[in-house]
């Protein structure tokens, strides 16, 4: 594997165009301003560079040298580590662990949902839908309170919220009036600079 990534001089990110999960990851390199080399990776044919440097064969995967990683939490938080500014997790033991439990929830209780929601059976996406309508207008109040999630900096949680809401549209999701403060959040992390840098071509003609 060492071998295999030694190859590199810059830093890389296998990446498929629409994948939330390498969207969260890209919306952190844009955010820090980031020199990489994005590999655009087709699901349907991996390279096989990617199959010899990660287990999983996953995206995104992340060669910075010698060093690969394929989560996107660790891939996520050692960007914020090698690259400190600006900071986008807490300084404090206790605010980064809440931090790391907002990241767990959003994971387990929203991304867990995508595979539901890009089903090919009408059942599964319908109640998948559901779900996260309601989970997103139960969380109205929390996004209120903050300029961004529980923050009031952009955080590594924002970069992983951001992804799912620029695709409710494709995933046919409205929200409720009650869920206004969800899309005004929204709307101010889009604005970001940052983030339209992180989009793919796929993923900016998922709201044209």
């Amino acid at each position: 594997m060492a071998l295999v990534a030694n190859r590199r001089s810059v830093m890389s990110l296998f990446s498929t165009a629409g994948c939330p999960q390498s969207h969260r990851v890209r919306m952190v390199l844009a955010e820090k301003g980031i020199t990489v080399e994005i590999l655009d990776v087709d699901p349907a044919n991996k390279p096989e560079d990617l199959i010899d440097l990660n287990p999983y064969n996953s995206v995104p995967t992340l060669v910075d040298r010698e060093l690969v990683l394929y989560d996107p939490r660790a891939i996520m938080e050692y960007l914020d580590e090698r690259f400190p500014h600006p900071p986008l997790m807490p300084v404090d033991p206790v605010s980064r662990a809440r931090t790391r439990l907002a990241l767990f929830r959003i994971e387990h209780d929203w991304y867990e949902l995508i595979p539901d929601l890009e089903s090919k059976t009408d059942k599964t996406v319908n109640k998948a839908r559901k779900v996260l309508r309601d989970s997103l207008t139960a969380s109205a109040e929390v996004f209120a309170a903050k300029p961004y999630f529980l923050s009031d900096e952009f955080s590594l949680v924002d970069a992983t919220i951001a992804p799912i809401l620029w695709r409710l549209e494709r995933y046919r999701i409205d929200l409720p009036a009650q869920a206004k403060p969800v899309l005004k959040y929204a709307e101010r992390i889009f604005e970001r600079e940052s983030f339209q840098a992180s989009l793919s071509e796929a993923e900016k003609e998922m709201r044209e």
